[in-house]
């Protein structure tokens, strides 16, 4: 519940509003941690006393935050834990749309032990929703989107939901000629370090002792890319992860696997092809390819999606800026590049309760 004033001396606006005292603890967080990022990121001053919430600025400034505040006590209320990210999430959802946080980071589609697996920005969620609409997804972005993590937990979903008979996740093996050779054991061990970080969400997903038994079965396969040469894959939900490191011929080859019943998302960074001699990665030929094609979608991440580390998503548009720069001639300006620190610092420290 909120009442709004104003004061037409200074055309300042006044709102306040009550928090729910049971979802008040929620909305501010322990000690108040949530409550120091609302004042370091909403457009009104903001002053709490007990459950009440006391926003005063420019009308559209308070109404702004109005809905802020609004949304958070939604998220709160439909069971999820707000942190500090999650309110600068729904910060840039509300900025950048007329979607609802609420909706947005309320989006379950798997709980195991406690733990949820919900998509956590917006086109995080748009990735989503197009794996559920479409039969070919490509998810494409930088490290820390959670491109394939989310992928994964859609197919562990369609395997429980009965909706496909087995997951199939695969990657090329960039690494499988010469220095491949030199390492000890078979080629399965060779190959298992490069399938790891598959092995590794999968366990956070599904109950490990389970695993082997469902891989013995077949039920769930983890392989090299070149495994899948020669096969139709019927209805499986079906993985190919690092697909910037395929060549032109690899991806034609595994997207042609498709079968009856069957959903594939191929999921790359294009930013971090490491094919020999210049070779043209099959991730970037086939989004020029295949563009347009129904029922094939094309998602796009970008640092903004990073839910890692924050420093990930600056050290991701460091690295971008550097590439844009070198592909100019440029060497960079150091000066620069102080100047938009500087800025930065000014933007993330603007806003606090004056």
């Amino acid at each position: 519940m909120s009442e709004m004033s104003r004061d037409p001396a200074d055309a300042a606006a006044t709102s306040k509003i009550e928090v729910p005292q049971d979802l008040a603890l929620g909305l501010l967080g322990a000690t108040d941690v949530n409550l120091r990022t609302l004042e370091a990121q909403l457009p009104a001053d903001i002053h709490v006393r007990g459950n009440r919430i006391t926003l005063k600025g420019a009308p559209a400034d308070v109404a702004a935050s109005e809905r802020v505040i609004a949304e958070l006590v939604k998220v709160v209320r439909g069971g999820t834990t707000l942190t500090p990210d999650l309110v600068r999430q729904s910060l840039s959802i509300l900025s950048a749309s007329n979607e609802s946080p609420a909706e947005v980071l309320s989006l379950d589609i798997l709980s195991r032990r406690g733990k949820t697996i919900r998509p956590k920005t917006l086109n995080q969620k748009h990735y989503v929703d197009a794996i559920d609409k479409n039969t070919i997804v490509f998810g494409i972005g930088p490290a820390g989107t959670g491109k394939t993590y989310l992928a994964m937990a859609k197919a562990v979903q369609a395997l429980q939901n009965k909706e496909v008979s087995r997951v199939i996740l695969t990657r090329p093996a960039v690494e499988a000629g010469e220095r491949l050779g030199f390492l000890p054991g078979t080629l399965s061990e060779k190959i298992d370090p490069y399938l790891r970080p598959l092995y590794d969400a999968l366990h956070d997903m599904m109950d490990p002792e389970a695993i082997p038994k469902l891989m013995e079965a077949g039920v769930i396969e983890v392989a090299p890319l070149a495994y899948m040469r020669g096969r139709t894959l019927n209805d499986a939900f079906i993985i190919l992860d690092e697909a910037q490191n395929t060549t032109g011929e690899q991806m034609k080859m595994f997207l042609t696997r498709l079968g009856f019943g069957a959903k594939m998302v191929v999921t790359g960074d294009a930013t971090q092809i490491d094919l020999p001699g210049g070779a043209k990665s099959g991730l970037r030929v086939a989004a020029r390819i295949l563009d347009g094609i129904d029922d094939i979608h094309f998602a796009e991440l970008t640092s903004s999606d990073v839910v890692r580390h924050r420093l990930v998503a600056d050290i991701v548009d460091a690295y971008g800026r550097a590439e844009e720069a070198e592909s100019r001639g440029a060497t960079g300006d150091v000066h620069g590049n102080r100047a938009a620190r500087r800025d930065g610092m000014r933007r993330s420290d603007g806003g606090h309760r004056r």
